[in-house]
């Protein structure tokens, strides 16, 4: 009868351990954390990201814990004094490790990627660059983190990463149901293009129709269990600072005349002047330093400010090369291929700076946006400086050609019209992070984007265990006492 009894309890044990429901294990969450300078043209920003480890795979868990802009102009500038681009990262390092533990500082990856600003200054001087980029790592190795290196992306590459970034952030790939227990591709998936606009450079990407024709604007991502076939085009020295030297470059070489002191800048407030030396012309490659019509010499020349919108469009429309294209409907400007427009568009970077100083809302006809940067431009410098006295005095008088340049190459280079317009939407941020390309480059990096749906992690419900043993338990001390019995 004894035996009898322990095989009765082993029964109702197998039993009530096959009768114990199957779940999802639900793991303590390890918080990771992650870094990447975005040294630009014009200035140089940490971001520091933090993510649960536990759903390292899933998508939109990603937050962003601390954005440091470094004091000065970006790393490209200290090209005459490399060690002082790697000292200018330490006040944001310093910050950086203030927010992330110090048991985990040395399991951090860390990355710095450079944009146009170094792109040109490798055309420049490739020695100089190489140095700048070996000081900023040196100073970076110094601190307690894993160095992942410093290096130059292409223009393309920032084009991709800020469009995994804005499509990551929007949840456009794949978001995890509960309820099926796996990865769905939300219904109607609407992918982003995304529209960057730097210093230096600019950046259209998107998922177009059909196939891309040009293979050197074609890249191909498959993330969650999908593929995306995307555009991504960088147009190096189209960014709004090389911009503005380029439109005064050419309003003062097309008078001819070296003796005038004094040219008229249409798009500059009246009462605003602004001396320039001819020979910074010569300190880039997008103003064509061995133009012959630039003088030798270091003269100097004032701009003086008119404040005429129409006159302001048509100096910019002049910086691009509209005949190359011909009559090709699938072609923005100097020869450049692009494919149809297709579907919305996240517009950020410069493109949002300046959008958010005419204090435009989501959704304004373009009709109201012209109103609104034809308006900013015929106000005077003193009206102007006064009204937005905390505002860049630097910045401050750019913000007219700014806006219609970006009118120009959104509607006359991207070939935006009336209607799609609506379909662009001017932000900063999405899901509590800045929206550009850093995020998308660490995740690429990390391979924290899968190709394929990641599997799910299964197991027994803890409560359940418990229970389970805690029967088991009371079971054999009553089948050992029998036994005794």
């Amino acid at each position: 009868s004894a035996i009898v009894g322990v095989l009765v309890a082993l029964s109702i044990i197998t039993l009530v351990l096959s009768l114990v429901r199957v779940e999802d294990v639900t793991l303590p969450p390890t918080v990771k954390y992650g870094m990447v300078f975005d040294a630009g043209s014009s200035h140089t920003s940490l971001f520091v990201y933090e993510w649960d480890s536990d759903k390292e795979n899933n998508t939109g868990v990603v937050s962003q814990t601390l954005s440091c802009d470094v004091q000065g102009q970006g790393i490209s500038s200290y090209a005459n004094n490399p060690p002082e681009a790697g000292n200018s990262l330490r006040e944001c390092l310093d910050k950086a490790l203030q927010v992330i533990p110090a048991e985990k500082q040395r399991d951090v990856p860390a990355y710095l990627g450079a944009t146009a600003g170094m792109r040109l200054l490798r055309e420049q001087n490739s020695s100089a660059t190489e140095q700048v980029l070996a000081e900023v790592a040196k100073t970076m190795q110094e601190y307690p983190m894993a160095f992942k290196g410093a290096r130059i992306l292409t223009g393309e590459q920032e084009g991709a990463y800020g469009w995994i970034t804005v499509n990551y952030l929007l949840d456009s790939f794949a978001k995890y149901s509960p309820k099926a227990h796996m990865w769905l591709r939300p219904e109607a998936a609407n992918i982003f293009g995304a529209l960057d606009l730097g210093g230096a450079s600019t950046q259209i990407t998107f998922t177009p129709e059909g196939s891309v024709l040009s293979q050197s604007e074609a890249s191909e991502f498959t993330l969650y269990g999908y593929s995306y076939n995307i555009y991504t085009h960088s147009y190096l020295c189209y960014g709004q600072n090389e911009m503005l030297k380029r439109l005064a470059k050419e309003l003062i070489v097309v008078r001819g005349c070296w003796g005038l002191t004094r040219i008229h800048h249409p798009c500059y407030p009246k009462g605003y002047n602004e001396t320039v030396s001819l020979s910074s012309f010569r300190a880039s490659p997008c103003t064509d330093g061995s133009d012959p019509r630039l003088p030798l010499g270091d003269s100097t020349v004032t701009l003086v400010g008119r404040g005429n919108a129409s006159g302001c469009l048509a100096a910019l429309r002049k910086l691009f090369n509209f005949s190359a294209c011909g009559q090709s409907q699938d072609c923005t400007f100097d020869g450049v291929y692009q494919p149809p427009l297709r579907g919305q568009f996240i517009a950020f970077s410069a493109f949002y700076y300046n959008f958010k100083f005419l204090n435009l809302t989501e959704g304004q006809p373009l009709a109201v946006v012209r109103e609104a940067i034809e308006g900013l431009c015929t106000r005077s410098w003193e009206d102007l400086s006064s009204s937005y006295p905390k505002e860049d005095p630097n910045r401050l008088p750019k913000y007219c050609a700014n806006a219609n340049y970006i009118l120009t190459l959104l509607l006359d280079a991207y070939k935006f019209n009336e209607t799609s317009w609506n379909n662009i939407f001017f932000q900063m941020k999405a899901g509590g992070s800045d929206v550009g390309w850093t995020l998308g480059y660490m995740l690429n990096l990390t391979n924290m984007v899968p190709a394929k749906a990641p599997a799910r992690l299964k197991g027994h419900r803890s409560s359940l265990w418990a229970a389970a043993i805690t029967f088991i338990i009371l079971t054999l001390i009553l089948g050992l006492t029998a036994l005794l019995l």
